[in-house]
């Protein structure tokens, strides 16, 4: 059964979790503003180096948005006084599973970052693991290395797909 305690981390986590995607998003635009208009008085010939690709953010975007969907169902079913108690214990271990997931994509694109010096992007679902990188160069050794890096977490087999995008 699912306690106080626990619901009220669960809302405490969401509420972060909106936050801090609304600050991240919010941070961007004035940034991109500011850009905008630094390149309108500057000259154009000007080069602005970006640290992350735009198909990883778009990605970032894209998966998070699906997260808080998910989050936010899961939510109605926990708060829901009609609901049985079988189904807000599964929502409560789905929401668990859920961050769980999110915590180890985090540290697997961290793994990444630190061992490869690459930006990455990846999504767990399941025992497939997808792993975009923001690379030009097309590698297989690379890729093979990326793939062993990640598997190395895993104690089961997983299917892991790299792919390049630059």
């Amino acid at each position: 059964m699912i306690n106080k305690q626990g619901l009220w981390f669960v809302t405490l986590f969401s509420l972060i979790l909106v936050l801090g995607i609304y600050y991240v998003t919010v941070k961007d635009g004035d940034q991109l503003m500011d850009m905008a208009t630094s390149n309108l008085v500057e000259n154009s010939d000007e080069v602005v180096e970006t640290n992350e690709s735009s198909v990883l953010v778009s990605l970032r975007v894209q998966d998070e948005e699906e997260m808080l969907k998910e989050m936010e169902n899961l939510q109605t079913i926990l708060l829901d006084n009609e609901a049985s108690l079988q189904e807000k214990n599964d929502a409560y271990n789905s929401l668990q599973t859920l961050n769980a997931t999110k915590g180890k994509e985090e540290s697997l694109e961290k793994k990444i970052k630190e061992k490869f010096n690459l930006e990455s992007f990846i999504k767990i679902k399941n025992d497939q693991i997808t792993v975009t990188i923001a690379s030009k160069e097309h590698n297989t050794t690379l890729a093979n290395n990326i793939i062993r890096s990640i598997q190395e977490e895993f104690d089961k087999n997983m299917y892991i797909v790299v792919k390049f995008q630059g």
